[in-house]
C-alpha cells in the first residue's frame, strides 16, 4: 500500500458493558477476473477491464457510506489482492491490509476461523475472497441466501463483543450492495 492512504475512525461507537464495541463484518468478493490468458493458473488471474473499474467504484462507495474497516484480511489470489488494493485506494482506508492463503478457496468454516483470531480492538473488519466461500459465510452468519456477484459487498452487524464468539446466525444483515446495481448498469 502507498503511504497516502489515511487511517480513519469511522463507526460510531456501540460499546458494551466490557468496554468493547460490537462488531462489523465486510465481505468483498473479488472482482469480475479476465480469462484471457489461458495458460495462467486460476491463483494468478487478474482482473479485467470491468473488474478494474468495479473495485475502485466500490471503494468509492464503501467511502461513501462510511463503510471504512479496521482491518482488511484478503486472498493472495491476484484477483482478490487487486480487488482489495484498489478498492481500499479509493476508499482512503488502510489501517491494515494483509493476506491470507487459507482464503484462497476457502469454505465458510475456514472463513470463520479466520474472523476469530481477529483482534478484538478492532470494531469492524473486511474479507475479501471469492465464491462460494462468500456466500457460503453471509449464509452461515445470516441464515439468509444472498447472491454475491463479483465485486458485491455484504455488510454484517455481528451481535458479538468478542471475534472469537461469532457463530451460525450471530449477524444481522445491513446491506447488501452489488455493482450493477450501484452504478445503474
Amino acid at each position: 500500500m502507498t503511504n497516502d492512504l489515511r487511517e480513519i475512525d469511522n463507526e460510531p461507537s456501540t460499546i458494551n458493558g466490557d468496554g468493547f464495541q460490537m462488531k462489523r463484518l465486510y465481505v468483498l468478493r473479488h472482482a469480475k477476473s479476465s480469462w484471457d490468458d489461458a495458460g495462467l493458473s486460476d491463483f494468478d488471474r487478474p482482473l479485467n477491464k470491468r473488474g478494474l473499474e468495479t473495485a475502485p467504484f466500490m471503494g468509492r462507495t464503501m467511502l461513501e457510506k462510511d463503510y471504512i474497516p479496521d482491518i482488511v484480511v484478503a486472498s493472495p489470489a491476484a484477483r482478490a489482492a487487486s480487488t482489495a488494493n484498489l478498492a481500499a485506494k479509493a476508499a482512503s482506508f488502510s489501517k491494515s491490509l494483509s493476506f491470507d492463503e487459507r482464503i484462497y478457496e476457502a469454505s465458510p468454516h475456514t472463513l470463520v476461523e479466520i474472523i476469530t483470531v481477529i483482534d478484538d480492538l478492532r470494531s469492524s473488519a473486511m474479507l475479501v475472497g471469492h465464491n462460494p466461500g462468500m456466500e457460503g459465510v453471509v449464509n452461515f452468519l445470516t441464515g439468509r441466501v444472498e447472491p454475491m456477484p463479483t465485486a458485491s459487498l455484504a455488510v454484517l452487524e455481528l451481535d458479538i463483543d468478542r471475534w472469537q464468539d461469532i457463530d451460525a446466525g450471530s449477524a444481522r444483515k445491513a446491506e447488501i450492495l452489488r455493482p450493477k446495481e450501484q452504478m445503474g448498469r
